[in-house]
């Protein structure tokens, strides 16, 4: 590949010639736009894009920012992976690229992003893990970068986001469980400050009372978003001496962690234990027995992210809307044997 310096030598005309003429610039004849166009195309012309997005004041890129840790690293998830295929496939309608923006979590979030906004890496950002005070959202607004998150604050929104129907799945999920008289039913939610868990425990309770059930504290499990994380559940219920029956899961994976404790007591999900988990992925179609979750596309909802934050940016006036993007993503209940018992 070679650069337009080069590219003028070998045509003998000059940089700014052919830079007007690569931009389509009108004040350049066609029989020489012809020439610097086929010239790039034989010599493999690769643009400065450093330099054409000062000028320009745009990179042509979108950022996603997600966590990263030793935990997400080591876990087997694909959410994320799913998520950018949806993403990847949107944005490359429009000549957009997608930058993955991973952010430890022995770094504060807003201090990170500060970074990525000072140096203009990237024309709109996607955030993700979203807190319920989260600081990353006036720092946006803020710098006038447009956004969209992948989850919603505690707070009343005034932005775009897609999150996925954390509320509809636990009343599903309690009300499942409660028609097979189920009375003591537990939860286990994350042990971080993501708004999703507070999203979900709220729902739960509000679910327990709608099919006339008591809140037990006690039955409010908070774990890693993991596979050991569903082996920590595993051990706190067979700890306890006033066992619920059954337990809802707010991660995919923490059911693997989970079926293993269970398996080491001796116990069946099913049998013992009345399990309900909340996505179906790609391990959890291998557990036995079969695990009653939710399922969703994940393609289809990086798609939708892709053209929520699209609407938010000035570059597509088409896509603009007076209102920004705001979605319950709908999960489809799949039934399986890990909630067979009835009690």
């Amino acid at each position: 590949m070679v650069g337009i310096r080069r590219l003028a030598q070998h045509l003998d005309i000059s940089i700014g010639t052919v830079s007007r003429a690569l931009n389509g610039r009108p004040d350049v004849n066609e029989e020489t736009r012809k020439r610097v166009l086929e010239a790039a195309a034989e010599l493999g012309y690769a643009p400065n894009q450093a330099g054409r997005s000062l000028r320009r004041g745009a990179t042509s890129a979108v950022g996603f920012m997600i966590e990263s840790n030793d935990e997400s690293e080591s876990n087997s998830d694909n959410f994320f992976l799913g998520v950018i295929g949806g993403l990847t496939g949107a944005l490359a309608q429009h000549n957009l690229d997608l930058v993955v923006l991973p952010c430890s979590t022995s770094e504060d979030p807003h201090d990170y992003l500060q970074r990525i906004v000072v140096r203009r890496l990237v024309d709109a950002v996607i955030i993700s893990a979203t807190q319920r005070n989260d600081r990353r959202i006036p720092l946006l607004k803020k710098a006038g970068i447009p956004f969209i998150a992948l989850g919603r604050t505690g707070g009343a929104d005034q932005h775009a986001w897609v999150d996925l129907d954390f509320e509809g799945v636990a009343h599903k999920a309690v009300a499942r469980l409660a028609a097979k008289g189920h009375k003591q039913i537990a939860v286990a939610v994350p042990d971080s400050d993501i708004n999703l868990g507070h999203v979900f425990r709220n729902a739960f309770v509000d679910a327990l009372a709608q099919n006339g059930l008591p809140f037990d504290p006690d039955f409010i499990i908070c774990a890693k978003s993991s596979e050991h994380g569903g082996y920590t559940v595993g051990d706190t219920l067979l700890a306890m001496k006033n066992r619920p029956t059954a337990v809802v899961l707010v991660y995919e994976m923490m059911a693997i962690g989970l079926y293993r404790r269970l398996s080491e007591a001796g116990l069946v999900p099913g049998r013992d234990l009345a399990v309900v988990g909340f996505r179906e992925g790609p391990l959890a179609r291998f557990l036995s027995p079969a695990l009653t979750c939710f399922r969703m596309s994940l393609l289809d909802l990086g798609t939708g992210l892709a053209e929520g934050l699209l609407a938010t940016m000035p570059a597509f006036p088409d896509l603009y809307r007076a209102e920004p993007v705001q979605k319950l993503w709908p999960m489809e209940l799949v039934e399986g044997e890990s909630d067979a018992m009835e009690v």
